[in-house]
């Protein structure tokens, strides 16, 4: 018995480990997003950090239609971010789970 709580602990330990890298690592992975006219392109990291912003000089004209572009097209990269960083924790997560009926649908 305490064998197996041991190997537990060690294991909840070891994917402690893992998504604290897995984190780390999100920081180094880029995506980019785009207007669907390409007027606007947003890159940000995998952990939701902005890099840059470009944008056509047309949308200088109109500060009001430059702001939707921006909140459009910064809201469609976070989520696509988010789902980015919500599906490789779940994966190191599930990886990382000891054996315990009944937690099966958790990770899924």
């Amino acid at each position: 018995m305490f064998g197996d709580l041991m190997g537990m602990m060690g294991k909840l330990k070891e994917t402690k480990e893992k998504v604290k890298q897995t984190k780390e690592r999100l920081h180094t992975v880029t995506l980019e997003e785009r207007s669907s006219d390409d007027l606007v392109k947003v890159t940000l990291t995998a952990n939701r950090t902005i890099k840059k912003i470009e944008m056509d000089d047309s949308l200088l004209k109109d500060k009001e239609q430059l702001e939707d572009y921006l909140i459009l097209t910064l809201n469609k990269a976070i989520e696509k971010a988010t789902a980015v960083q919500e599906a490789e924790l779940a994966a190191v997560a599930k990886e990382g789970m000891p054996n315990i009926p009944g937690m099966d649908g958790l990770f899924k």
